[in-house]
């Protein structure tokens, strides 16, 4: 079984979510529970790291359009964290997330 670990912290209006690990269908579910709880909270501004992240399939990268379309209507742009060199920035490149999203290169 693959394992991520989701870390999430608040710090005023802005929820930080750290993914570190896998994700794929065998843990898919669960991490896009925690993303769900982390945004219910509704924050302003919301930041994804996925600096740690070591693996993510079409299961995660569906996890990463969830969250964005869910704070669309909210006015509230996810921002997400990923080496310029990660294969998983590639990855999101090629899926179009970055039209509902902002990519930035380092660690917030």
């Amino acid at each position: 079984m693959t394992v991520a670990s989701v870390e999430t912290s608040v710090e005023g209006a802005t929820m930080h979510i750290t993914v570190s690990g896998e994700i794929d269908l065998g843990n898919a579910v669960a991490v896009e529970r925690e993303f769900r709880a982390a945004i219910s909270h509704q924050p302003r501004s919301v930041f994804v790291d996925l600096t740690d992240l070591t693996y993510l399939d079409s299961s995660g990268i569906r996890i990463l359009f969830v969250l964005a379309s869910l704070l669309k209507p909210l006015r509230i742009m996810m921002k997400l964290t990923v080496p310029l060199d990660s294969p998983i920035r590639r990855l999101i490149e090629l899926s179009g997330l970055e039209t509902l999203s902002y990519l930035r290169p380092e660690r917030h």
